[in-house]
């Protein structure tokens, strides 16, 4: 659309079901690929993609003409099929019901990115469930314990 412009970026988080260590070293790479093709193929701009065995962060840059439920679940189908396309892992790869996404601007891309970035070392403090409840307090979302990172 004529003279529309958007600046809007997205700190997305998923796990893998029942925060599963499935997500190797051997892969991981091919995997992050992977998804940089399906996020840029949807019109967004990924910057920067990380996680551990268990869960996964990417900021992206995006645009408005997709839901970001439909982006979320786009990553997540196409992802899971390749993964088991490729047979990375014994079974069937799925990816934890539900997400986060959160929005940051323009003045803290540089720290989402290295927090991203570094998360091999957060983890080493804490559990995933801890990194995930701290950024729903530090967005200001409103949650309930017993139903965070509950498969379905």
């Amino acid at each position: 659309m004529a003279n529309t412009y958007t600046q809007i970026y997205l700190h997305l988080v998923f796990a893998v079901q029942n925060r599963t260590s499935l997500i190797q070293p051997e892969w991981k790479n091919e995997l992050y690929k992977y998804i940089t093709g399906i996020v840029n193929n949807n019109g967004h701009k990924l910057i920067v993609i990380n996680g551990t065995s268990n869960h996964l962060h990417i900021a992206i840059g995006y645009k408005p003409h997709q839901l970001i439920p439909e982006l979320i679940q786009d990553i997540k189908a196409n992802s899971s099929k390749w993964i088991n396309d490729k047979r990375f892992v014994r079974g069937k790869f799925n990816w934890q019901a539900g997400y986060g996404a959160f929005s940051f601007s323009h003045s803290h891309l540089d720290a989402v990115v290295k927090y991203i970035y570094n998360q091999e070392q957060h983890h080493k403090r804490k559990t995933f469930r801890e990194e995930y409840i701290q950024l729903l307090t530090r967005y200001d979302i409103p949650f309930d314990e017993r139903y965070i990172l509950i498969d379905v």
